[in-house]
């Protein structure tokens, strides 16, 4: 039967594309996997069953939307490019749990989204093959909008993975590291080499898991301040902690007042921004909040 034959494999991935006239848009960072390893990689880490159900964000030619409709519950997946939405129809035909909407998913009301299409289930993963040049805007969508997600599992970008995984101390450490992190426990599952994509994409990628937290791992009396605090942090990572912050959250008539709020949340201010763990900015976020520091205009 047509539908056991896999998607993501060099002569099907070719063949499906010539029959339909489908040609690659390099805005659009259109890469097709045509690997079966790594896409087991990905599906074995989302750790689905038929109780779950999965999002799959830029399905392509539904290489790996296959294998979720396979092993999870409702399988929904969002492609912005119209061109491939009757690919998609097509093979995705066999597959009854299988939804497929035309959107930008950076655009979509993704509540709305997870009310009709997952209703059915009280667990959710993302699961994807993520367009590289807008991975963080669409992380951190599925991250701040807090969706009943359980887990999320990328391929993206190595760099950006690395980044997202990264301790306090260490060169790839910075606010994306911090706003990841907050959300969620990061653990990278593979590299994967460009070999494995049709065309091949310029960088090396990773799959990363990310497991949604509960809770946040820190206590703050103000989200959005303690973010601020984050991003003044790191604006020039060359200065110190004290220089940084001075330049976003004080005027000239108060600027000694940033080491004094420094030193009483335990902190050097000669030390760096990327050497702060999650804790120390909520620490310092707080008493900054509680002093009445508020970023300057």
């Amino acid at each position: 039967m047509e539908e056991t034959i896999e998607i993501a494999t060099p002569k099907r991935t070719k063949e499906i594309i010539q029959r339909h006239g489908f040609s690659f848009k390099k805005s659009l960072g259109q890469n097709f996997l045509i690997d079966q390893n790594i896409l087991n990689k990905i599906v074995n880490a989302a750790d689905l069953d038929e109780s779950k159900g999965a999002l799959e964000i830029g399905p392509g030619i539904g290489a790996l939307t296959e294998r979720l409709a396979r092993v999870a519950g409702p399988v929904t997946a969002v492609e912005i490019d119209q061109r491939l939405i009757p690919i998609l129809g097509e093979v995705m035909q066999p597959y009854s749990n299988v939804r497929v909407h035309h959107g930008d998913v950076l655009k979509l009301d993704l509540a709305e989204l997870f009310n009709t299409d997952f209703a059915s289930v009280d667990k959710v993963s993302v699961v994807a093959n993520l367009p590289y040049y807008v991975t963080t805007p669409i992380m951190m969508k599925l991250l701040e909008e807090k969706l009943p997600v359980d887990s999320i599992v990328v391929m993206i970008q190595k760099e950006v993975a690395e980044r997202m995984a990264a301790a306090p101390g260490s060169k790839d450490y910075g606010s994306l590291s911090i706003a990841v992190q907050y959300y969620s426990m990061p653990e990278l599952v593979c590299i994967v080499p460009p070999t494995v994509f049709i065309p091949q994409p310029n960088v090396e990628s990773a799959v990363i898991k990310l497991k949604v937290r509960e809770q946040p791992p820190v206590e703050i009396p103000d989200e959005a301040h303690y973010f601020e605090v984050v991003q003044a942090s790191f604006a020039q990572r060359r200065k110190t902690i004290s220089n940084n912050l001075k330049a976003r959250f004080f005027t000239k008539e108060n600027r000694e007042q940033a080491d004094i709020l420094l030193e009483q949340a335990g902190i050097q201010p000669s030390r760096r921004g990327e050497t702060l763990s999650l804790q120390e900015y909520a620490t310092l976020s707080t008493v900054m909040w509680e002093a009445g520091v508020r970023a300057a205009l």
